[in-house]
């Protein structure tokens, strides 16, 4: 298994396995092709798209941004947001540690000092994921549980 930046010839994959987990009943946001090109390929406030992949298949993939002011989730300015995103085949595999050291190291090296993941609180594999990776609850808004991952060294 690589893991390597995403681009946009991985677009197609991406999408395909995102429906898929849309069609289990895990995800609820946009899957489609312009969706993953524009919110993680392009994201202005991208600080690492990871694609996980083997044998020319895309395993799984983590986005790491910075929130802005007012953003959709609520979360501090100047934090990161994480998401995570593993194709049901290849859940259990290391896939998601794998990529969460990646986007670690670029969280560190963007100065990030809190990572936030806003997870749906019926989503109970990637609440466990979370939690093995070493975030922690913070706040509950709404059905969701929004987790916290505080970079060594930082406290805010």
């Amino acid at each position: 298994m690589e893991i390597r930046d995403a681009v946009l010839e991985d677009v197609k994959q991406m999408s395909t396995f995102l429906r898929e987990l849309t069609a289990s009943g895990k995800r609820t946001s946009p899957d489609d092709e312009a969706f993953v090109s524009a919110y993680y390929i392009g994201d202005p406030g991208k600080i690492r798209c990871s694609v996980a992949e083997d044998e020319g298949v895309i395993l799984g993939f983590q986005s790491l941004k910075q929130a802005k002011p007012d953003n959709t989730w609520g979360v501090e300015p100047g934090w990161g947001i994480i998401g995570t995103h593993i194709r049901l085949s290849a859940s259990r595999r290391g896939v998601g540690r794998a990529l969460f050291e990646v986007s670690r190291r670029a969280a560190e090296t963007a100065g990030i000092g809190n990572i936030d993941a806003t997870i749906a609180a019926n989503n109970p594999e990637a609440l466990a994921y979370y939690d093995a990776m070493g975030f922690r609850t913070y706040r509950t808004p709404n059905g969701l549980i929004c987790k916290r991952f505080a970079i060594a060294g930082e406290s805010s």
